[in-house]
């Protein structure tokens, strides 16, 4: 008989936790907790020994896991079943790298092929010359684009890419200073080809290349988006319209052809490889026991800390400059998926939900925030991540002082060191899982990215929730619209006020 999630969390709630240093002192810990996969763009080293997970916790945890029907759910998520049952549709990034329902395999590589004939055609120059490429969406259409382009060319980029999202017209004027109108092609990234931010830009990049002496602005112009007719209807051609299926979701979109700008910056060799270090970890978290699972493992300790330890935010510290924009990439992923307050049959989440997702670079964190993560009040799991191979060619001294830096902060995090003088005392006992890998190149941070859609997916069915809707950002959405249009009133006093200090109210 499967227990119930109700007693299974209480008595994760009220388990009595040791010390890290006293977990430490049990013969096996690294062992156990420590996992290096061999993956195609070299190992990364998943540790998670310094978090308080023990074989009672995961115990638990595996339980809750079988009651919650963890395996069914990965069964549907890879299957290509209907799992986002709020929309009712399918949830199928993982067929993008070649892992899922055969026909959506087969659907994924077709407009895979179609989005490399286009990126192949612009770097042999059927477009003219081509340097530069502003890239237009907005959340998960910008984001990943963003992260891998910063990640993977900082040596350089066969074409030079600007991702613009924010609707204020700094961001795009900012792209158009380092761009020319004659050498510039334009991507817009929008799934209903509709949002309202990414079309504003889209049409003032037109003006722009207009101004700039474009006779055919039009024809500079690359659809990304699960809606074509709708891109064709606005004016681009069907020959550079890029579908991806409805079935892919937004924060979950860069493996389709929201990745375009990624494929046009590195090449699509270096896209395959993108895909393929994902797809390595889609087969772990597939086939790998519970108990070795690096996904599961990391899910659980997640769970572990908001749900008995009650915290509320978890913090991500790259360590290595090209991963800066690591942090803001999850926060979107993990936020806006986990982040509900009913289960996926619409009652109430009777406990907490995803954590507030924070972070930023190392080792500028360390002289900003990490007073707080050291001797603050709150107790906030901490995720290192850190590249072996330096991305540079200076002193090798700089990255050895990173890596140092890195592994020292988890270190003193754990084992925190006692004073007479308590300004001068650090509890310790503090926890932090670093990632490891051996180079940063495109199956890295495709691996690295997987792994986390993945943790975040397990946490969502450990809660019972749906982590593939949010409609969570409509409500704001559907009142500016209101007030674009001149229809809305009646808001509460602070609003109309300022409302009209703006100049938004006659």
């Amino acid at each position: 008989m499967t227990d119930a999630p109700a007693a299974l969390w209480n008595a994760l709630e009220t388990l009595e936790f040791p010390t890290l240093g006293a977990l430490f002192a049990v013969p096996g810990r690294l062992d156990r907790y420590c996992t290096t996969l061999d993956l195609p763009g070299g190992p990364i080293r998943f540790d998670w020994s310094k978090t308080h997970l023990f074989p009672a916790a995961e115990a638990i945890l595996a339980r809750l896991a079988e009651a919650q029907g963890l395996a069914e759910k990965r069964r549907q998520l890879i299957e290509g079943e209907a799992i986002n049952n709020t929309e009712g549709r399918a949830a199928e990034h993982t067929a993008q790298r070649g892992v899922g329902a055969p026909a959506s395999v087969v659907e994924a590589e077709a407009l895979h092929e179609r989005m490399q004939g286009l990126v192949e055609a612009i770097h042999e120059g059927l477009f003219g010359e081509v340097r530069s490429l502003i890239h237009i969406g907005i959340g998960g259409s910008a984001l990943g684009p963003a992260l891998a382009i910063d990640a993977l060319t900082r040596d350089g980029a066969r074409v030079a890419v600007h991702v613009v999202s924010n609707i204020d017209g700094c961001a795009l004027e900012a792209a158009f200073r380092g761009c020319d109108p004659a050498t510039t092609m334009i991507a817009v990234a929008s799934k209903t080809f509709t949002t309202t931010e990414t079309m504003t830009n889209a049409a003032s990049a037109l003006d722009w290349l207009r101004e700039g002496g474009v006779d055919d602005p039009y024809g500079r112009v690359v659809a990304l988006t699960a809606s074509p007719e709708k891109a064709v209807e606005w004016g681009v051609d069907d020959t550079r319209v890029l579908p991806f299926s409805e079935s892919v979701g937004g924060r979950y979109s860069l493996w389709s052809s929201i990745g375009f700008p990624i494929a046009l910056a590195i090449g699509f060799e270096g896209f395959a490889e993108f895909l393929a270090g994902a797809a390595a970890i889609d087969h772990h978290f597939i086939e790998a026991p519970i108990d070795s699972n690096v996904v599961v493992r990391a899910a659980f300790a997640d769970l572990l800390y908001t749900q008995a330890f009650k915290c509320q935010t978890r913090a991500v510290f790259a360590y290595d400059e090209r991963l800066a924009l690591f942090p803001d990439y999850l926060q979107q992923l993990e936020m806006e998926s986990n982040g509900k307050r009913v289960t996926a049959d619409g009652q109430p989440l009777t406990r907490p939900s995803a954590p507030v997702t924070w972070g930023g670079v190392g080792t500028d964190a360390q002289h900003a925030v990490f007073q707080l993560l050291h001797q603050g009040t709150h107790m906030i799991p901490v995720d290192f991540l850190a590249i072996k191979i330096p991305g540079h060619d200076l002193d090798p001294l700089h990255h050895q002082i990173l890596l140092s830096n890195c592994f020292a902060q988890g270190a003193a995090l754990m084992a925190g060191k006692a004073s007479d003088d308590g300004a001068r005392a650090y509890p310790g006992n503090r926890p932090s899982a670093t990632f490891l890998a051996e180079d940063l190149n495109p199956a890295t941070l495709g691996a690295l990215i997987a792994f986390h859609e993945h943790r975040t997916f397990v946490s969502a069915a450990l809660l019972g929730i749906n982590p593939f809707d949010q409609f969570g950002v409509e409500l704001g959405k559907a009142i500016a619209k209101q007030i674009d249009a001149g229809d809305g009133e009646g808001f509460d006093p602070s609003t109309e006020a300022l409302l009209a200090a703006a100049g938004l109210r006659g």
